[in-house]
């Protein structure tokens, strides 16, 4: 054969190499999720439902206040705020990671002064919006340092753990303002009231925050437990609320307060042991840079919550106690915003809702592992009034204008009680997160509940990478449904770039720090949550029916059924 001859052969097979080349590689198979409504798999607490931030003050401003009044109304369940400095000396004007009540001053001839007017401000907050108050005992007056120079916090232009972070310089007295202050708010909020509210003493006492020994602090612990416990006996008393586990630090420092307060001599009594009703710690994971993009890190977060519940488990006599988790987030610093630590970019994000979901659902996982009793996990994030628009700081809203993880609550707060069982083809094995986190793949995880006449399906596509993929196929296969039902009415709410997300309408906007009043009343409507389509009706064969859809990376999805009751013949 001539070279002429050939040509046109060889350009044919180059062309067919080209052409298979450049074929798109065969579609993944859909995710499969059976949901098992006649299956009942316990309890579904709402261990979720629980916020802090680190300024009291920033409680009772205007955007404080509507953003507890959104956290109360979005679900049946009693939503709690922490909040650091309740005892600090100081006028009340708020700054990051500062705040003060002036609760315990001295006079001109030394005698205590105890002024309630400012946290009467924060507690009335809580009442009038529907807010129950996670007490946090803490910190130290300036009269009762005994280091109280310098004492006011300059962070982030000046050291933060200043005069406030120190031992008392006398023990009895401290247990005498703890409970005068336990028997004001019962006094002013009813002792019915007060005695479900739960008393943590201090806030990580094994690092900067507490400017004292281990045996300082456990002294600590001992007067202010006896000093509720005298105010009000019921009141739930706890500790140590330790940085994470997972930590050298953090696990020995928990370790000693239990053995401490279950066979150590207490301070206050002279007697062994000390009162304790919960137990709480803190878990974290951590955002770095990687590959020009920002990368979260779940397993850090789940192995400080796996540590702390393994060394609660090792104590016979308190491993039934509830425990609160009362910090538990992406990272350390909520108020090192994203504009200045890129890192943290999730914070504005629909991945900090899907990140959420999952640490819903592992939070329990874990719980079940280790056979304790999870209480609640705090998120620490609240808002930040006076501060740019969607700065970047851990925050559930900006300027009144709802971020996407706050309708990750709203998405909670519609389940029901009672779990149903439900697995996923795509899901990640506790132990696979544990030891990688969601890397190789990402985790398209499902938790489902059911009522007498309504169901509630959580579908997260959760990924510690922010970089764009494809979205995912799923398909829902929902079994048990009663015999005889013809139909179930489906509404399908979402969280993703294009729903439920203000943020991303805002950058759409040019980003204005100053936007018309046009412009929020549109960012607001934009933060709310969305449904997906209007809701429809679909068949059910047999007591079965199916739902698909496709998830984006990072996207989180409700899938809300409802059936009418069967008819009485």
């Amino acid at each position: 054969m001539t070279l002429r001859l050939l040509l046109p052969v060889f350009c044919l097979l180059a062309c067919s190499c080209g052409a298979l080349a450049q074929v798109a590689p065969a579609a993944p198979p859909p995710v499969q999720i059976e949901v098992h409504l006649n299956q009942p798999d316990g309890l579904l607490h709402p261990v979720w439902a629980n916020i802090g931030h680190d300024e009291p003050n920033y409680t009772n401003s205007p955007e404080g206040q509507e953003l507890l009044r959104q956290l109360a109304r979005l679900s049946p369940y009693a939503f709690r705020d922490r909040t650091h400095n309740l005892l600090t000396t100081g006028n009340g004007t708020p700054r990051l990671k500062w705040g003060s009540t002036n609760a315990y001053t001295l006079n001109a001839a030394g005698h205590p002064v105890y002024d309630w007017k400012i946290i009467d401000r924060i507690f009335d907050t809580y009442r009038a919006t529907g807010i129950a108050p996670y007490v946090e005992i803490g910190f130290m007056p300036r009269a009762l340092s005994s280091h109280p120079e310098p004492y006011q916090s300059r962070w982030p232009s000046g050291p933060l753990f200043t005069g406030w972070s120190y031992p008392p310089d006398n023990y009895a007295q401290w247990g005498q303002l703890v409970n005068r202050w336990v028997r004001h708010m019962a006094t002013r909020y009813g002792e019915a009231t007060v005695e479900h509210w739960d008393w943590e003493v201090w806030n990580e006492p094994d690092i900067g925050y507490w400017h004292g020994t281990e045996a300082q602090y456990n002294a600590l612990y001992d007067y202010t437990a006896q000093a509720v416990k005298q105010a009000l006996p019921a009141a739930p008393v706890g500790g140590p609320a330790t940085t994470g586990p997972d930590g050298k630090g953090g696990a020995q420092f928990l370790r000693s307060f239990l053995t401490h307060v279950v066979s150590g001599k207490n301070a206050a009594t002279g007697k062994t042991g000390a009162p304790l009703d919960f137990i709480s710690f803190h878990a974290k994971g951590i955002t770095h840079m990687a590959d020009g993009h920002a990368q979260m890190d779940l397993r850090h977060n789940l192995e400080d919550i796996a540590h702390g519940f393994a060394i609660v488990a090792s104590y016979p006599t308190l491993r039934s106690l509830p425990i609160v988790i009362s910090e538990s987030d992406p990272e350390g610093c909520a108020a090192c915003a994203a504009s200045l630590h890129p890192e943290n970019s999730y914070r504005n994000t629909p991945q900090y809702a899907s990140y959420e979901a999952e640490l819903f659902a592992r939070s329990e996982a874990l719980a079940a592992q280790y056979g304790v009793h999870l209480q609640g996990y705090v998120t620490w994030a609240f808002t930040f009034p006076g501060h740019p628009y969607f700065y970047g700081y851990r925050s559930l809203a900006t300027h009144g204008i709802d971020k996407p993880v706050l309708n990750a609550f709203r998405m909670f707060g519609k389940m029901q009680p009672q779990r149903v069982q439900a697995v996923s083809s795509g899901e990640l094995s506790l132990a696979a997160l544990l030891k990688t986190s969601a890397r190789s793949q990402p985790d398209i995880g499902v938790l489902a509940t059911r009522g007498s006449h309504a169901a509630n399906i959580l579908v997260w596509n959760y990924d510690d990478d922010a970089v764009s993929a494809a979205s995912s196929s799923v398909q829902v296969r929902v079994n048990g449904l009663p015999m005889g039902t013809p139909r179930v009415r489906v509404t399908q709410f979402r969280i993703d770039d294009h729903h439920s997300d203000a943020y991303t309408v805002w950058l759409a906007m040019g980003s204005p720090q100053h936007p018309t009043a046009k412009q929020v009343r549109e960012l607001k409507a934009a933060g709310q949550l969305h449904r997906l389509a209007p809701p429809a009706w679909i068949p059910v064969r047999k007591g079965n029916t199916d739902v698909a859809f496709t998830l984006p990376r990072q996207g989180v999805e409700l899938i809300r059924l409802q059936w009418a009751a069967p008819q009485k013949r």
